[in-house]
This record gives structure tokens, sequence and C-alpha cells, in this order.
């Protein structure tokens, strides 16, 4: 009987990419191919897309993701760190070119589909070859690729990996993926506001007091394009406070990302007086929201707890629209929960190109991704009985 070996072919552009990726990528937006262009078209200056396709004999039967990181253009630390930091210093230096199969921007599995009959660990075999490919591509160019690493996965995900041969890696456990659940029984928020506790239901009406004389509107193509200097202030001054940075996105991201997917990214502005004063951003990926970059003016935010009010307003879209789940990502844990999202633990895989740094990754892991300590917070009933 005829042998049906698993190959791979590396793309560089979605132009290149084959007509059946697409019914591939049904299942998940973030590997489709209109998403994909968003990132040709409107990539960070320090981030490469490379697509990757599966192939048995001449059919497609997988698909993913890989990203080149060059650390050495951003301010990894963020505005925590002024005039000279070792820490950044050493980043920089043995740390910062970076080989990602997965996708940076986002939380959660962006990183491959397989098709029904695919097997997932020949697959994940053949994925890390193409890693390796890109590796020495870039060796070539005269970029030496310091780390390797694969991001989001579950822990049932994780012995695939480990069957499929992937040696020397360090499995790591940062910050969770926040989710929101919708419940069976909520049609609205009336039905939300009635399942929180005396506490919450006090906390969300008096965010909602605070946030008086706040317009939020939807914003279309062109009106995020005319405002895209206010916008690109606003995205900053919330990027620049994050404890860790690897990208910084360009100014007309929010615009590309809006013409090409159209309803399925939705942009919502927060205006004060007129003056656009915070906003935050939705994209539609089947039965999920997963919430995108957000921006505000820190002295608004404060004043009219605009945060909060942003992650309710998540809620509430999803509640109304009967999404499954809302997205929240990584960071600002114990707010996000005070709403009403679990978190999931997420793992990843890194391993460092040189043998002997390579020996000392977690503790290096530790050193430059130190654990955050949080409260998770339980803004339900007790006798409320959870079913989503």
């Amino acid at each position: 009987m005829p042998t049906h070996t698993l190959h791979y072919k590396i793309y560089n552009s979605v132009a290149a990419l084959p007509e059946q990726w697409d019914t591939l990528a049904q299942p998940n937006i973030f590997l489709s191919t209109a998403y994909l262009s968003v990132l040709e078209q409107s990539t960070p200056e320090n981030l490469t897309p490379h697509f990757i396709g599966l192939f048995k004999d001449d059919a497609l039967c997988g698909i993913a993701l890989a990203q080149y990181i060059n650390l050495n253009g951003v301010n990894t630390l963020g505005q925590r760190e002024k005039g000279f930091c070792l820490r950044e210093y050493f980043f920089k230096k043995f740390i910062s070119q970076v080989l990602v199969l997965g996708n940076n921007m986002l939380t959660g599995q962006n990183a491959y589909l397989l098709s029904d009959r695919n097997d997932e660990v020949a697959a994940l075999r053949a994925f890390e070859n193409a890693l390796l490919e890109l590796k020495n591509q870039y060796r070539k160019k005269g970029t030496h690729i310091t780390l390797i690493t694969i991001k989001d996965f579950n822990e049932a995900e994780l012995p695939n990996f480990e069957a499929a041969g992937y040696s020397g890696y360090y499995k790591f456990c940062t910050q969770p993926n926040m989710i929101f659940s919708k419940r069976r029984h909520w049609d609205n928020m009336k039905d939300y506001l009635a399942d929180l506790s005396t506490k919450y239901r006090t906390q969300y009406n008096r965010a909602r007091k605070k946030a008086t004389g706040i317009e939020k509107r939807q914003l279309c193509c062109d009106e995020i394009l005319q405002q895209s200097t206010t916008i690109q202030q606003l995205y900053l001054t919330v990027a620049g406070n994050a404890s860790f940075n690897t990208f910084h996105l360009p100014e007309h991201h929010f615009y590309t990302f809006k013409k090409l997917l159209g309803d399925n990214f939705r942009f919502y502005g927060y205006f004060l007086d007129g003056k656009l004063v915070g906003f935050n951003t939705l994209i539609k990926n089947g039965a999920d929201m997963d919430t995108y970059f957000l921006g505000y003016d820190a002295t608004i935010q404060r004043d009219k707890m605009l945060y909060l009010n942003m992650l309710y307003d998540m809620a509430a879209y999803s509640i109304h629209k009967q999404f499954s789940h809302v997205i929240y990502g990584r960071s600002a844990m114990e707010i996000k929960s005070s709403v009403g999202a679990q978190a999931e633990p997420v793992y990843g895989l890194i391993k460092h190109t040189s043998p002997i740094i390579n020996r000392s990754m977690e503790c290096l892991f530790h050193y430059f991704e130190p654990k955050v300590s949080w409260n998770e917070r339980s803004p339900f009933k007790a006798e409320v009985p959870v079913t989503v």
C-alpha cells in the first residue's frame, strides 16, 4: 500500500496561499486569509508573519501561523524602567530574535488547524520542522534566532507535543486567559444582573453612574481613519503602562482591520463632550467574541471608571447577541473576574537555541516573567447554578 507522508510548505504572502486555505480556516477567523491579510498589511514593524501549509500528497490538510519578532526595536519593559536597565540589556542581547508558532498578538490557540483525518502528532512534528527551516532561512540572511516558542495551549494538548518529540523545551504557564461564559438563561443584562450578588450589583451600578456623560458609539471605517491619531495616543497610553511589550501596533492598524474584516470587527469609541477619550475593539470568532486592543485617557479612566465600563459593555454585547464566550485575554485578571470572567490556564513551550543558555531557561523565564499574584473574585450568587 502507498505511504501517505506529510510535507509542509512555507508561504510569505497571503496571495500565495492555496485556494483551500479558508476551507480549513473556517473554525477560526484568526487563521482566515482575511485576518492574515490584516497581519500582512498592518503588522507591527518588528514582526513578520509566515504561513505554513501541511499537505498529504497534494491535498492541504493543515494550516499554521508563525511569526518572527525582533525585540531590539521595542521597549519591552514599557515605562517601568528608566535609564540603563540590566534586565533590558540582557534580554536584548540574548533573547531578542524570536520565532513563534502561534499568534503573539492574541491569547489562545490560534496557532494551527488540521483536517479531521489528520494525525496531530505527525502534524506537530512537521510544524517543528517548518520552524527549524524558518530558523535556517533567517540565519542565511544574517539573523540568528535565539528563541523558539509555541503558544497557547491547554493542558490536555501538551502530551501531543511530547509525543511529537519536542525535546529540550521548557513548559511555561503565565497569566491565564480570562473567559466570560454566558449562562443559558441570560437573554439580556437584566438576567445577568439578577445573578450578581449584592456587592457586585452595587459595583455595576456605581460604574454606570460614574460614566454619566460618556457617549459610546460604534465607529465605521472612515471615522476610525479620521480619529487615527487620537486612537494611537489612547492605545499607547495603555500599551506604555503594560508590564511587558513585544510590539506596538502601527497607527492605521484598526482602520485596516475594519476595512478587511467588516462587521466581524467592531470598534467602539467613548466620547466626552465630543472628544474621543477611549475605545475598545471586538472580533467575532464563531460562537465566541474575542476582545482585542483598547485605549483610554488615563485621567478620564479614573474619573469615569472607563475600563470597568468597557468590560461590562463587552459582556452586554455578547449576552445580547448570544455569543457563548467573551475571550477577555490576559492581564487585569482581578477586575475581569469581578464581572464574571474565569481563569483558564494556558501553556506554552520555549527553547533557547544556545544549549548552554537553554539549561537555565526555567530560571531565566521566571526572572523576565515574574509570577503575578491576584485575588479571584466571585461576583455571582452562590445559589445560582452555573449553566453555559
